[in-house]
């Protein structure tokens, strides 16, 4: 992997394995090794999509008048009960949406399976999305903008400490997608976590497992949002309200060209969408027992600023 000039964007060159290397040590090592890379806070960029994007399906998706089809803020495809949400109009263009998503989903997670192997089998898989709007300018609410930077969390899938990994492709064919991000999620939590309120929602740490305890004797503790869930949406929210933070913390920008795919974990990296139109992503859900490096994840790191535990 070469480092780029921004040394928080690795390109990656080599990523298919030689042949032989199937169960080898070599690919062990080499994969937790880009798992490592991710969990540290980088970003994985590839030139072109390593796993299989047909370019009809690409020009279609890009092709289609999306002001007039689009219902919601992305199109949205939920591999788990393949169901695609977000456009609506003429039966034939939607199903051809419906079946580009979710080959690309497939395609994708393929890829991921060989490429981050320590994760394969343990992640969730969750949402995959289409973005074709331009996010330059676009009208949004405060907290739903992209291009405010902020870290990710979901209001309706808590990870319970466990970590968001995104893919995403930029599938314009001529113009790139521009993110600013900023340096190590250690030092942003550092500096604004205990302003958000973290030591609120660390001393709800000890009810919070009290009530998982209970819920899960009865069978309903799956989905209960932590101490940690909690904080991270309000973080969400306090890093796109604090516009001292957005205009002088200090941010890197990012240009992937057209065809560009890159791998983030966006609950420790924080990020903004500043431009860009006509993009693909499919979203992971790692659990903490599968991360390799987890005192990078950003539970760890808030616990050790808080002093209490915040995941059950």
């Amino acid at each position: 992997m070469q480092t780029a000039p921004n040394p928080a964007w690795l390109s990656v060159e080599d990523y298919k394995l030689p042949e032989g290397w199937a169960n080898s040590k070599e690919k062990s090592a080499r994969t937790r090794e880009s798992c490592e890379l991710l969990e540290s806070g980088n970003i994985l960029h590839f030139s072109e999509p390593p796993f299989e994007l047909p370019k009809d399906d690409r020009e279609f998706l890009v092709s289609q008048p999306w002001s007039e089809l689009k219902l919601h803020k992305n199109v949205s495809y939920r591999p788990g009960e393949d169901v695609l949400r977000g456009v609506a109009g003429d039966p034939a263009t939607v199903n051809r949406v419906h079946s580009i998503l979710r080959n690309y989903s497939e395609h994708v997670l393929q890829f991921a399976a060989d490429f981050l192997a320590p994760y394969a089998g343990k992640w969730i898989v969750d949402f995959s999305s289409f973005r074709p709007l331009e996010e330059q300018g676009r009208d949004l609410p405060l907290h739903k903008r992209n291009d405010l930077l902020h870290v990710d969390a979901f209001p309706s899938r808590p990870t319970r400490g466990g970590r968001i990994l995104r893919i995403f492709t930029n599938l314009n064919p001529s113009k790139v997608r521009v993110w600013n991000t900023t340096g190590p999620f250690d030092a942003l939590a550092r500096k604004y976590a205990q302003d958000a309120g973290l030591g609120k929602f660390a001393a709800q740490s000890g009810l919070s497992r009290a009530l998982h305890a209970v819920s899960g004797m009865i069978g309903a503790g799956a989905a209960q949002r932590t101490p940690y869930d909690a904080f991270m949406l309000r973080f969400h929210d306090y890093l796109k309200e604090n516009s001292d933070f957005q205009a002088n913390y200090p941010k890197s920008r990012l240009e992937f060209p057209p065809l560009a795919s890159w791998l983030v974990f966006t609950d420790g990296v924080a990020h903004a969408a500043m431009s860009g139109q006509y993009a693909l992503e499919q979203t992971l859900l790692i659990p903490p027992s599968a991360l390799v490096a987890p005192e990078h994840a950003p539970y760890r790191i808030l616990e050790s600023i808080a002093g209490k535990p915040l995941v059950s």
